[in-house]
């Protein structure tokens, strides 16, 4: 393992709020980037000194997810990325773009694909379209750039000024600073003429403030839950609205490789934000933890 790059599924799983499939102790940490040393006999797919990703789901190469191959997360249901060397499936890794560094490509496997998924796989995201994004973490920051990658006009909000302004410049549209009032979706539906956005990528959870950007017959990506567990909305906002709600969670190995191809293609970099030493993973938890960050946190080996 060459890094590590940390979600808010691996604090979950150390704070004991995400159900897991193996019992502690667990190695944490389901995305990293490392070089092949050894591989084992009729191993065709990688060679010795590839650089290589590993995907979440381990034995989910394509299509739809089923509980078989859902089951085989790693940092969940297997043993994670935080060590210093691992034996995966040839079919579960992916050679990474090579003008990455170790450090951004690390962050690719959840957050990258998880974003391409939403928009690209199942958003069928097209030039024009008004993507709405919330926050600035991981996946935010990832469907961000590549709506931006495919035409699309990206709207990001965030509670944090500062962070709205490193928005702009990491390539949004537009920041709207997101209050408790609903001023913020009033700002939202003002810069689309009144008409709402076509796509929200809702990563903080407020499904009545996404039904409230969207327009008619727009689509809602649900990712995780940073804002609880529950999701509530008025029904009659969401009929009048036509709103498709899609649940994304993560995406297979092809939507990897399909997603790596466009990020060579446009030498694209991920948002790190800050990168720690092996020995001090400890205080990379905790600087993840701290709503400051802006993108990636990330663990060096």
């Amino acid at each position: 393992m060459r890094a590590v790059a940390l979600n808010a599924r691996d604090l979950q799983i150390l704070a004991g709020h995400y159900p897991v499939g193996k019992g502690f102790p667990l190695v944490p940490v389901s995305d990293g980037v490392g070089e092949v040393v050894a591989v084992g006999e009729g191993v065709t797919r990688v060679r010795t000194g590839a650089r290589v990703a590993a995907t979440f789901a381990q034995q989910w190469l394509h299509g739809p997810r089923k509980p078989e191959t859902w089951s085989s997360t790693l940092g969940g249901d297997r043993d994670g990325l935080l060590q210093e060397l691992v034996v995966l499936s040839e079919e579960g890794l992916v050679e990474v773009p090579e003008h990455l560094t170790d450090e951004e490509a690390a962050t690719l496997p959840t957050p990258g694909v998880t974003a391409w998924q939403a928009l690209v796989v199942r958003g069928h995201l097209k030039a024009g379209d008004v993507v709405l994004v919330e926050g600035t973490g991981g996946v935010a920051l990832f469907a961000m750039q590549f709506a931006r990658l495919a035409g699309a006009r990206v709207i990001v909000t965030s509670r944090s000024r500062a962070k709205l302004d490193r928005a702009r410049a990491a390539g949004a549209s537009e920041g709207v600073e997101r209050k408790d009032s609903s001023d913020w979706i009033a700002r939202v539906r003002d810069l689309t003429d009144g008409k709402g956005v076509d796509h929200v990528v809702n990563v903080v959870g407020d499904l009545g403030a996404s039904v409230a950007c969207l327009r008619i017959g727009g689509l809602i990506s649900q990712i995780g839950y940073l804002g609880g567990m529950q999701l509530e909305a008025d029904i009659i906002p969401l009929l009048l609205a036509n709103a498709r709600l899609e649940g994304i969670s993560v995406g297979p190995r092809s939507t990897f490789e399909e997603m790596n191809r466009a990020i060579a293609l446009h030498r694209m970099r991920p948002v790190v934000d800050r990168s720690f030493s092996f020995d001090q993973a400890h205080e990379a938890f905790s600087f993840f933890a701290n709503e400051s960050r802006f993108g990636k946190v990330v663990i060096r080996l």
